[in-house]
């Protein structure tokens, strides 16, 4: 498969800066929000652990597609993408953005129960981005399933090229 070099190398150069953002996000940025934000009289006190441990875990599945999206890159590059190796990296997307979707609609829930059954809460806005995001999320999954079985199915249709040729 012929690229070009200055899309993997970009691309490859926005997955660093978004395995960095994720880092700094784990370690400082998102603890820090969600501490302040589950400060001690809040609503949310009781939720600061479990947001805390759920958004380190959503990043660090983020981190894994970003990592298998490395490998998927090599494999383009070295015209190895329709290769049974690829389909386990593929896997391994597919599995982490379930994981990191289930996290975060569970999350989503906990803080929407909050929002809704704390009467001087009750403004719609953040419920409705809430949801909004973790339909987004679903879309996102449910497309890579989608891409998954098109990949399975190109790569069949090579290896029955490459037999009649």
């Amino acid at each position: 498969m012929k690229t070009f070099p200055w899309v993997l190398m970009a691309l490859r150069a926005l997955l660093i800066i978004m395995f960095l953002a994720t880092v700094l996000g784990q370690v400082v940025s998102w603890p820090g929000e969600i501490s302040s934000w589950t400060r001690e009289g809040s609503p949310f006190e009781a939720l600061r652990w479990p947001l805390i441990i759920a958004a380190v875990l959503v990043l660090l599945c983020v981190q894994v597609v970003i990592v298998a999206t490395w490998k998927l890159l090599t494999m383009v590059k070295a015209d190895r993408i329709f290769s049974s190796s690829a389909f386990s990296w593929v896997d391994v997307i597919v599995y982490a953005l379930g994981a990191a979707w289930g996290l975060f609609a569970a999350s989503t829930t906990a803080i929407v129960a909050v929002l809704y059954f704390t009467p001087a809460l009750r403004d719609p806005g953040t419920p409705i981005m809430l949801g909004g995001m973790v339909l987004t999320g679903g879309v996102v999954f449910l497309l890579m399933l989608v891409l998954r079985a098109l990949l399975r199915q190109a790569a069949g249709l090579r290896s029955d090229m490459d037999e009649v040729i």
